[in-house]
């Protein structure tokens, strides 16, 4: 048996992704047969001990990597368990014979695509800033949209004392009770289409994610889900400029 990179053994045991492996290793907190390894050791899986802290770290052999798309409904939270007994996403995934975790998150009000995988590195390539991935959302509103609430959402609107990044935001129709739009945004703070239309004087009244950068959820219906295409999987690497 080859060699493997700790880090990847980690990682693909599921314990955590391949990023937060090495930091663990950084930190002096991996060891292998009981002695600290550094970035760029390796071991042989199911043979070597490889430990971080005090959790052994299990080996698992060809683990089957998921990639799913879920239409969230309203309703729903997208943490694994909930203290409040509310009910969680993953317990709509039938048939899935492995852990997944959402990328991401939706409120609980909120509904739409959400992305559920157990591969770690994808996940956080998908989240982190630096990739600049859109997530498109519907909002529909319970008042018309001046010029001046349209402008804000795309230039920015200041949370916490930080002004959001520049939104792609398109009228889609407008009435005197009601409008929809929609909005993309490349960054990801809690909440942060319903606070930026709070902080306009906006009432949110449905809130659907309907794209994360090429992935469009299209006509799955609530609750339900599937596995991503191969080209849908290949653009998705793509835009996170990852090849596969």
């Amino acid at each position: 048996m080859e060699k493997i990179r700790i880090q990847k053994i980690i990682a693909d045991s599921g314990y955590c992704s391949r990023r937060k492996a090495e930091e663990y290793i950084k930190n002096g907190k991996v060891c292998v047969n009981g002695h600290p390894c550094s970035l760029g050791d390796k071991a042989l899986p199911g043979r070597d001990l490889i430990t971080v802290g005090e959790d052994k770290i299990p080996y698992v052999k060809k683990r089957k990597k998921y990639y799913i798309m879920l239409n969230k409904p309203r309703g729903y939270v997208t943490t694994m368990s909930d203290e409040l007994d509310r009910k969680c996403v993953t317990e709509l995934l039938d048939g899935i014979d492995e852990r997944v975790y959402p990328v991401g998150r939706l409120d609980r009000n909120s509904e739409g695509l959400l992305l559920l995988t157990n591969d770690g590195d994808f996940a956080n390539n998908i989240m982190h800033p630096s990739k600049h991935i859109g997530k498109t959302y519907r909002v529909t509103v319970r008042s018309s949209l001046t010029d001046e609430q349209v402008v804000a959402l795309s230039e920015g609107v200041v949370l916490d004392g930080k002004m959001t990044a520049p939104a792609i935001v398109n009228v889609l129709s407008q009435e005197k009770e009601r409008s929809v739009f929609r909005i993309t945004i490349f960054e990801g703070r809690n909440r942060q289409i319903r606070r930026m239309c709070e902080e306009l004087g906006l009432e949110v009244a449905r809130l659907r994610r309907v794209a994360i950068g090429p992935l469009r959820l299209g006509m799955l219906k609530p609750g339900e889900y599937r596995e991503l295409t191969a080209e849908e999987l290949r653009a998705m690497r793509n835009a996170i400029g990852k090849e596969g």
